[in-house]
């Protein structure tokens, strides 16, 4: 359940649904497995899967969900296959040759006789929603899978009125004004991996990996006209993490620090660690995000026309 990734994103109407009609409103989109002639299917279910019953689950006044996706498997491979031996019967039973169009048609029918048949992939997506805050940080490596999750929830709700959280300095000026002065700010310090683009070029592309950022070499290339676009930060020694121009956090790591306070707590069953690790996570990502937003500016609350 620990995050590994944040999406962040900032509602433009305050968000005021508690937990229970929140919970009413995603059971009604319930998560129902792929039937025999299903490619896909999403919903929600319940963030303590089988250990729970309710689709919110709420500590601290934050409010985590969880949408659930199937995805039928059936690799090209097994098609065509399958579409050749069907192919070569039709034609040494008939004498002749199946004609693009026909075998088109064939390559249908095998794909729909096959699919009761493919192997089912299933994935959990976390996301939760600060109130207190007006965010939702979703757990997702990728904005789309993120988009994903935000257009079901747009869905399931009617309406969402959330945007990218947007800082008012740009994240590759202050990365790079750290970078080149060697000190960052609000308890954050750079690592050892940054990315590197150069400004007339975005195409062109340093990728340092355990490297010393304050060397001459990195200082040059920022010389040269080029800026940092990710970032290895640490933060106060509980979080490890890569930042990029965009604000999303990638690669997160807690630190042991926070990993023990978590465990120092006793949880007689799953569903109390759960609201264990839950609360402590949700509440160090409050004060985290609020420092990172700050490090950056804070937060751009100048609404977008298409705001909602």
């Amino acid at each position: 359940m620990w995050f590994k990734n944040l999406q962040l994103y900032r509602f433009t109407q305050p968000f005021e649904l508690d937990a229970t009609t929140l919970g009413q409103q995603l059971e009604q989109q319930a998560f129902i497995p792929c039937g025999s002639q299903d490619t896909t299917r999403s919903g929600w279910a319940p963030p303590l899967g089988r250990h729970g019953s309710e689709f919110v689950h709420a500590t601290n006044g934050y409010l985590m969900i969880c949408a659930k996706r199937q995805d039928k498997l059936l690799p090209a491979a097994v098609i065509n296959e399958e579409l050749e031996e069907r192919a070569l019967q039709i034609e040494l039973r008939e004498s002749r040759r199946l004609p693009r169009k026909e075998r088109r048609s064939l390559r249908d029918e095998v794909y729909f006789n096959l699919l009761p048949k493919a192997f089912v992939r299933s994935s959990l997506q976390y996301a939760y929603i600060s109130p207190r805050d007006q965010l939702l940080i979703v757990d997702a490596a990728s904005a789309k899978r993120a988009e994903d999750l935000l257009q079901q929830l747009r869905d399931t709700l009617g309406s969402l009125s959330v945007i990218p959280l947007v800082s008012k300095h740009q994240p590759i000026d202050v990365m790079t004004r750290w970078i080149d002065s060697g000190q960052s700010e609000h308890g954050f310090e750079h690592g050892e991996e940054c990315e590197l683009r150069d400004n007339a070029d975005i195409s062109s592309v340093i990728r340092c990996k355990n490297q010393d950022l304050a060397s001459a070499e990195i200082v040059n290339h920022l010389k040269t006209g080029m800026h940092v676009s990710k970032l290895a930060l640490n933060w106060q020694q509980r979080l490890e993490f890569v930042v990029d121009e965009k604000l999303t956090v990638k690669r997160l790591r807690f630190s042991d620090i926070v990993q023990e306070q978590a465990n120092d707590v006793e949880a007689e069953d799953v569903a109390t660690r759960f609201d264990v690790d839950f609360s402590i996570m949700s509440l160090e990502l409050s004060r985290f995000i609020e420092a990172l937003v700050n490090a950056f500016g804070g937060a751009d609350t100048t609404e977008p026309s298409n705001a909602g």
